[in-house]
């Protein structure tokens, strides 16, 4: 069976081809990082321009590069939510003004669920159930994964995700946006405990997270230390976050009595947070499984296979009728009837 993924949640056009039986033959991502920065976040009336504007080609690239002919496609898979209105709306016309004219079905897809199953793209591949570490954008989730659409919620985010709060960290450094990336590179250069900052709820006796106080605290530090302290800064706080996210994950494992570890979501890509997990890992004897680098961000792979996934365990595709759903929770969803 082979799958277009579309994704359009956001600020990433992401188109893929995926075969059930090959793997992943191909897919593009095109990133609107570039256009946003002026701005210093994402316009939504600009982001759903530029999809349009890129949708088209970057189905005909990918499609050209797997080598599948339109009329090979067996469904087509695209984000219905969560995620900016207008952006999802892009992909899912397209999707399934496609599928209709193709006589072929069409699935929408939770775009969290997409990070939350892209390590199982990767070599080697976890086996259910895990223990998902989810950290997406606005995201900061660990859940218990027994198998496609068997997801609990063990902790959460109570205020700023940990992607948040490395971008709102890397704005209060001056470190433009997206500052993420940024903000980690800046650290690699720091002293990681020339200063010491907190780590919020690491003894709370729960899974949730917290890091809007964190934030607060390097607000403080800066302001008292200066530009000069920069890359120090930058060092303290993302061990901070680091030391929090592999505590909470060990925790996780511990309460459940499980044994492999899945990482998925953007702030997936930071190599502290790897670094730190692979060694937790190899210390407490479990498994821990990354997307590659490349399906970290937002991308249509993530999409096209969890669509096949669905299909595969025999869930219903559209009916041709479709809607967007930019307030989706991932507990809402349900295993494949």
């Amino acid at each position: 069976m082979k799958i277009l993924g579309v994704e359009s949640s956001c600020d990433e056009t992401g188109l893929a081809v995926y075969d059930t039986e090959a793997g992943l033959l191909a897919h593009a991502i095109h990133s609107q990082v570039a256009m946003h920065a002026d701005y210093g976040g994402v316009v939504p009336e600009l982001a759903s321009r530029d999809h349009i504007r890129r949708v088209i080609p970057l189905t005909r690239g990918v499609m050209r590069e797997a080598g599948v002919a339109l009329g090979e496609l067996d469904a087509i898979a695209y984000t219905q939510g969560p995620g900016l209105a207008g952006a999802l709306l892009v992909g899912t016309s397209f999707a399934n003004a496609l599928a209709a004219a193709l006589g072929i079905p069409s699935i929408g897809v939770h775009h969290l669920e997409g990070h939350l199953l892209s390590p199982l793209l990767a070599t080697p591949r976890p086996e259910f159930p895990f223990i998902a570490l989810l950290v997406s954008g606005g995201h900061t989730q660990l859940m218990r994964v027994d198998g496609v659409g068997r997801y609990e919620l063990l902790g959460e985010t109570l205020d700023d995700a940990a992607g948040e709060a490395f971008d709102k960290t890397a704005q209060l450094l001056g470190l433009g946006y997206p500052g993420g990336p940024a903000l980690s590179k800046l650290a690699d250069t720091g002293l990681a405990y020339r200063f010491k900052l907190p780590r919020p709820m690491l003894n709370s006796g729960d899974l949730d997270f917290s890091f809007s106080g964190l934030k607060t605290a390097v607000l403080t530090l800066n302001r008292k230390e200066g530009d000069a302290a920069k890359a120090d800064i930058a060092a303290a706080f993302q061990v901070a976050v680091v030391d929090v996210l592999a505590a909470k994950c060990v925790a996780a494992l511990k309460k459940t009595g499980l044994h492999r570890l899945v990482v998925a979501g953007g702030v997936g890509a930071n190599r502290a947070l790897r670094q730190r997990l692979d060694a937790e890992a190899e210390q407490r004897r479990f498994e821990v499984f990354y997307p590659p680098l490349e399906l970290c961000t937002d991308n249509g792979a993530m999409i096209a296979f969890a669509g096949a996934l669905r299909l595969r365990a025999g869930q219903t595709a559209a009916d041709g009728r479709f809607g967007v759903r930019p307030r989706w929770a991932l507990g809402e969803l349900s295993a494949p009837a």
